[in-house]
């Protein structure tokens, strides 16, 4: 391990080494400050004689003449065990929770093995949420990437832990983990985290990391593949299915265009790096099944819309790598409907591969799609009922009307610790149903009305 001290800038978390060699891109570095102290960074880039360098941690107390650096020859890696659930981390893998480091079993690359598509095995079976929006409507299937488009002052944060502490496979026989990793969260967020997971017990069977706002930016860019390297030591070497939420993806991309800016790279849409598709993907794209493995990582990005703005670089990149998204509304958060998933934006293309008979329940894709008809006809019913009045509406159109309402107060609202099985989310859909004229009901096949309508008719 050679020792440089040609240290020719300092620019934000980067620090510029000139005329190394053998450098790699991804090396470990230490740094030796001028105190004697030592940091730790990352090679983010190498032309033909200069490595730069981003820290973790503070750049003060850094001089281009006191300062060396050390290249330790591998890349960033974390110690992993089965140890690890039921505790906290730092966004750098630390422990966070007081207790001791576990003892890893492995030590693996945090930027992780890519998949051969070959290997990959179509997402299938389903995952139950226990939120009837996501679950009946825009259902989550092992193995897929399901983003959460949110805004600022939405209760982004409440829907994802409840999804953590409330998702399990269908027969709960399996075993099934949680990891959870916040990014540039404030201290009120993730003491909120720290205390939902302690407190109903979810934390037994979850592992968290917390990137706080005022840790360094390049931090953010390490949490969530932490997360990942956890969840693919846990899926493919301990045949787990298991649940990765990442919130939130804004605060890593705002992050990435920090660092791009402070590289001085010519800046691509609304000053984010041009690169920044290809960079979201290396996270996105770990999610999945793999041929002859038995585990599983399905993957819940949330990020929030800036401006809730649904063409934003942000939202749009990831909703061309990710398989569908949950969309929350204002609209429906300003009439204090809770949590506010707005259905007709919303869509998970997957979700035919988890439904049906064996695996939730054979009537489930037409009671989705009447119910989405309903909603749909209901929302432009309000509309034409604010210029025309009421009264001008016919029969089956009030019946319409009504049935949004319905729908918004009974089938979205849900309590934060209401954890609805898929059957009582598919009886409330024909309890809500029978309110229409079975006339209406043209999406769902005539034996499943028989079935499953009949008993909510009066």
């Amino acid at each position: 391990m050679k020792e440089y001290k040609t240290v020719s800038q300092i620019a934000g978390p980067l620090i510029f080494v000139d005329d190394v060699s053998g450098v790699g891109y991804n090396e470990l570095v230490e740094i030796i400050l001028p105190s004697g102290e030592r940091g730790k960074g990352q090679v983010l880039d190498i032309s033909e004689k200069t490595a730069v360098v981003q820290v973790f941690g503070s750049t003060s107390g850094l001089s281009t003449t006191g300062t060396s650096v050390k290249f330790l020859g591998e890349s960033l890696r974390l110690g992993v065990s089965e140890d690890m659930l039921g505790r906290v981390f730092t966004g750098l893998g630390e422990p966070r929770d007081k207790g001791p480091k576990p003892i890893a079993e492995e030590r693996l690359d945090i930027n992780g093995a890519p998949i051969n598509p070959y290997s990959r095995d179509e997402p299938r079976d389903f995952i139950q949420t226990g939120i009837s929006t996501i679950d009946a409507m825009n259902t989550l299937v092992r193995g897929q990437k399901l983003p959460i488009f949110s805004a600022s002052g939405l209760p982004h944060n409440q829907l994802a832990v409840q999804i953590a502490r409330q998702s399990k496979t269908k027969d709960q026989k399996e075993d099934f983990a949680v990891i959870f990793a916040a990014v540039g969260i404030t201290h009120e967020e993730a003491s909120f985290f720290m205390r939902d997971f302690e407190k109903t017990g979810a934390l037994e069977r979850a592992v968290l990391f917390l990137n706080l706002a005022d840790d360094p930016s390049v931090e953010r860019l390490i949490t969530p593949r932490l997360a990942l390297t956890t969840a693919e030591y846990l899926a493919f070497e301990k045949d787990m299915h298991v649940l990765v939420i990442i919130t939130d993806m804004t605060n890593y991309c705002e992050a990435l265009r920090e660092i791009a800016s402070a590289r001085q790279e010519v800046p691509g849409r609304r000053g984010y790096p041009g690169y920044m598709y290809t960079d979201l993907s290396t996270i996105y794209e770990r999610a999945g099944r793999i041929k002859g493995k038995k585990g599983t990582i399905t993957q819940f990005p949330i990020l929030t819309m800036p401006g809730d703005d649904i063409t934003h670089p942000i939202p749009d990149l990831t909703g061309y790598i990710t398989e569908g998204q949950i969309v929350l509304s204002r609209d429906l958060h300003k009439k204090n409907i809770s949590p506010p998933v707005d259905p007709l934006p919303s869509l998970s293309r997957l979700m035919n591969l988890g439904i049906g008979k064996e695996r939730t329940r054979e009537d489930h894709r037409g009671l989705a799609d009447q119910l989405y008809a309903g909603y749909a006809t209901g929302r432009d019913l309000r509309s034409l009922s604010a210029v025309v009045g009421e009264e001008s509406l016919s029969n089956v159109d009030r019946k319409y009307l009504k049935f949004a309402d319905e729908f918004e107060k009974r089938f979205i609202t849900q309590a934060s610790n209401e954890d609805r099985s898929i059957e009582q989310t598919m009886d409330l859909g024909w309890e809500l149903l029978s309110a229409l004229p079975e006339t209406e009901l043209k999406r769902i096949k005539k034996e499943y009305i028989e079935k499953y309508g009949k008993k909510f008719r009066k």
